[in-house]
């Protein structure tokens, strides 16, 4: 019999990357997701069968069966006519993450976790292994525009992994190497209080191989009780930690193709004069981490230097889509309120004196009402605002949480709370010097409009 995998909510960048992966084993590969999108045309046209209606006759016949592997992502609600179809008929569905969690198993895992700054740093460290070591299998969280994919393949023994802590589905990784980017409160609709999401963290970094390492970022505090394995330290510019960036030099030219030089202090010695294409401070801090995995995983640290230089980003990660000197417009997935923090003051180092214009889209009821403070602290560092209604994802409405509660505590003068229905009209009236679109929900599929609105000016 045939191989066969079913994805239901095949459209996720963590889904799709697996679904990609199993077509390239030589599976057929098919899968529900309730919107078209961007990447669900990319899986169409490299052979999938997707469909947009969460109904049992729409999955081909050939995959009603009980020998076909079914994958789901938590963020499908329990009362999916498709998944209880499977429940119902004697399939039992898995999770992304244990499925992910199988295909890691045989292979030296390196992972990376952490509330915000992973994808990143997880995408630059495949980037790394592949220029600078023999290659990796990568799954990411983002899509590389170096290698335009969010699934790189190889025969390495390393496999690079997003370790999503989100449903604790980073338990189901073993790794060799682990990088901790950030614990701060998140995903309090699962874990009800930060102290259990903190232990959960301990929980992930205790599976670490006892010959492994964990690169923990200077001051995050997580349990470390159960920890078998050695630990280091990573900074942006901490000199108390292991690993850390020093002669930290911005390009003059803001509009130049690179955009930042800096050395990295190692155990092992200086990584001189390496150059990153990503502009802002938290980059940095993110090739710090990834160099640092690098290295202990058996990268070559002279070409390193290359691999860093070679980075061209991560789509919707601090997204560059126009810059000039008299228009800039970056596009970004932040979504926490420290994602918001750093972002903007990224911005604010890059453009220094100019005006900056942010707009964001909250994503989830549950996020809205847990943080609302952080996210107006956070907002409140632009000049200007735009605040979008809430991208519900996966959940319902909660009464009384809607994005005024973040809006009414936000400390600047020129605000805006709009739908998303009324956002480019409201930006074709604009005078826009610096604009940065903000959010994890539907808000990318205005950046290639409002890229053609503000180059048509």
């Amino acid at each position: 019999m045939k191989k066969r995998a079913y994805f239901i909510g095949i459209g996720g960048i963590g889904m799709s990357a697996i679904a990609r992966f199993y077509k390239h084993e030589g599976y057929e590969v098919a899968g529900y997701d309730k919107t078209p999108s961007d990447l669900t045309d990319e899986l169409q046209n490299e052979g999938i069968n997707i469909h947009f209606d969460d109904c049992v006759a729409a999955i081909p016949e050939q995959f009603r069966n009980n020998e076909t592997l079914v994958i789901y992502t938590p963020a499908i609600p329990d009362n999916s006519l498709e998944l209880n179809y499977f429940r119902d008929t004697g399939n039992t569905p898995v999770k992304r993450s244990a499925v992910l969690g199988m295909i890691a198993k045989d292979k030296k895992v390196l992972a990376v976790a952490g509330t915000h700054g992973k994808t990143t740093t997880s995408t630059l460290l495949a980037h790394l292994m592949t220029v600078a070591s023999n290659g990796c299998t990568a799954f990411l969280g983002g899509v590389s525009k170096n290698y335009n994919s969010n699934l790189l393949l190889s025969k390495s023994e390393w496999l690079v992994a997003e370790a999503d802590e989100y449903d604790r589905s980073f338990l189901r990784l073993y790794p060799h190497i682990a990088i901790v980017t950030a614990a701060d409160a998140d995903h309090l609709d699962i874990y009800g209080t930060e102290k259990e999401m903190k232990n959960a963290f301990g929980d992930f970094v205790s599976q670490i191989d006892s010959d492994g390492v964990l690169i923990l970022k200077k001051g995050t505090k997580i349990p470390l009780d159960k920890i078998r394995c050695k630990t280091y330290s990573y900074s942006y510019d901490n000199k108390e930690a292991d690993f850390y960036a020093f002669n930290i030099f911005p390009y003059k030219d803001a509009t130049t193709t690179k955009f930042l030089k800096f050395d990295v202090h190692t155990p092992a010695g200086t990584i001189d004069n390496c150059t990153l294409q990503l502009p802002g401070w938290v980059n940095i801090e993110n090739a710090v981490a990834a160099v640092a995995a690098a290295i202990l995983a058996g990268a070559d640290k002279n070409r390193i230097k290359n691999a860093l230089e070679t980075f061209s980003g991560v789509k919707r990660r601090f997204d560059i889509q126009i810059n000039t000197p008299e228009l800039t417009y970056i596009d970004d997935y932040a979504h926490h309120p420290e994602e918001l923090r750093a972002a903007i003051t990224s911005v604010r180092q890059m453009f220094p004196g100019r005006k900056i214009l942010g707009v964001f889209q909250p994503h989830l009821y549950t996020r809205t009402r847990d943080f609302a403070d952080g996210f107006a602290d956070s907002l409140s560092l632009l000049d200007e605002l735009i605040l979008l209604d809430i991208y519900p994802a996966r959940e319902l409405p909660i009464e009384g949480v809607t994005s005024g509660i973040i809006f009414d505590k936000v400390r600047i003068e020129n605000k805006l709370m709009r739908t998303r229905d009324e956002l480019m009209n409201l930006l074709k009236n604009r005078d826009i010097d610096v604009l940065i679109t903000l959010g994890a929900g539907d808000i990318d599929r205005f950046v290639e409009p409002i890229t053609k609105l503000l180059t048509s000016q």
